[in-house]
């Protein structure tokens, strides 16, 4: 399964969408994630990506492969950073969006 978390974005082809950190956390908790894709900010006043971040710490669960694709700079890096000195080292993290030839992979191999 792959994930989306996001509260305004459309959801890519072969992902599911969660709108709020704790849709995501719930696919966290509950499946096994091959790649997520986070936002920071999702509403005003709402709990961020970050919220998410620090499920995945807390529980130790975590996905193949982590996206930072939020437009927040500061949220992005604050993510990136936290994340990076605690995944394991077999998860990949990119900060930044998931590239297109990925995402084709994806939604391709969803139609097979």
């Amino acid at each position: 399964m792959n994930v989306f978390l996001d509260d305004q974005r459309a959801c890519p082809e072969g992902f599911v969408l969660a709108r709020s950190s704790e849709e995501c956390g719930l696919l966290l908790q509950e499946c096994e994630i091959d790649v997520l894709s986070l936002d920071y900010d999702l509403g005003w006043d709402q709990p961020t990506g970050m919220d998410v971040v620090r499920l995945m710490i807390s529980t130790h669960r975590y996905p193949r492969e982590i996206y930072l694709h939020s437009s927040s700079f500061v949220g992005r890096k604050n993510m990136y950073e936290l994340l990076y000195q605690s995944k394991p080292e077999s998860v990949k993290l990119a900060n930044g969006p998931i590239p297109y030839e990925k995402l084709l992979h994806i939604a391709k191999t969803r139609q097979e």
